[in-house]
């Protein structure tokens, strides 16, 4: 008696299993996983003799192509009027509009520490000021932003940062661009392009290393590079008082154990 239950109820687990595809979804033709698994095989073949520039620039045009590839397979199947698998194209681009896209590519990383905000540049000024505006459409004031917007105002300061990259202009983006990756909570972004900031200026007008200081110190927790940088800030930007105070605040906090250690 049991085992002709266990038996009824194996035949139902399966009749709902099988009824989980809808009709001619195409659930026969998804590829199994080894298939995939050697198709990443050679791709990390190949990606282990490309640097990351060639392995960014080819990932881009992979991703262009394979848009372009779907596209034209939908309207291959409109054509020739087959709705099965059209419906399979028409679905596959609709997940690939889902799937997240990265810009790889961190300007401040690439440019390095050693370039210097020296120099007025007219364009550069031009591409500093509609950044800004760009940015201040966004909702300067507002809890919640157009992130998209940001987004664009983040590619335009990087822009700037790539095209005149002796301009005096660079390390205002690079303060501007730590704010943007400062919202999105991208922290170790921020602190670079913070860090950027009076890098290429020392003189910089912002208060480029107390935000550096911040960052490292509540959200990433790295308190000796923290410690460095407060004890720098009230020297270096003084002239942001509540800043000043905040860093000496810290600074003490840091150094009571060692104080109390003598």
């Amino acid at each position: 008696m049991a085992r002709t239950i266990l038996t009824a109820l194996l035949v139902v687990l399966l009749h709902v299993l099988v009824g989980c595809h809808s009709v001619d979804s195409g659930a026969s033709q998804l590829l199994p996983p080894s298939m995939k698994a050697a198709r990443e095989a050679i791709v990390a073949g190949k990606a282990a003799e490309m640097s990351e520039a060639d392995v960014i620039e080819e990932t881009a045009i992979n991703r262009a192509a394979y848009r372009q590839a779907l596209e034209t397979l939908v309207e291959h199947y409109r054509q020739t009027g087959n709705n099965m698998k059209l419906a399979w194209a028409e679905d596959e681009l609709k997940e690939l509009e889902k799937v997240p896209q990265y810009n790889y590519i961190i300007e401040a990383g690439i440019a390095g520490p050693d370039l210097r905000a020296s120099t007025t540049i007219t364009e550069a000024d031009y591409m500093y000021d509609e950044a800004v505006r760009t940015e201040n459409q966004a909702g300067a004031l507002l809890v919640i932003k157009d992130e998209n917007k940001l987004r664009l105002a983040l590619e335009r300061y990087n822009r700037l940062i790539s095209k005149h990259p002796n301009s005096d202009k660079i390390d205002d983006a690079a303060y501007k661009i730590g704010g943007i990756c400062e919202y999105f909570k991208d922290y170790t972004i921020a602190v670079l392009y913070y860090q950027r900031a009076y890098q290429w200026d020392p003189d910089t007008i912002h208060p480029a290393r107390f935000k550096a200081a911040y960052i490292l110190d509540t959200k990433l927790h790295r308190r000796a590079e923290a410690l460095e940088l407060y004890q720098q800030s009230i020297v270096k930007e003084s002239q942001y008082e509540n800043y000043k105070d905040y860093a000496e605040k810290r600074i003490k906090e840091f150094t009571a154990g060692d104080e109390a250690e003598e």
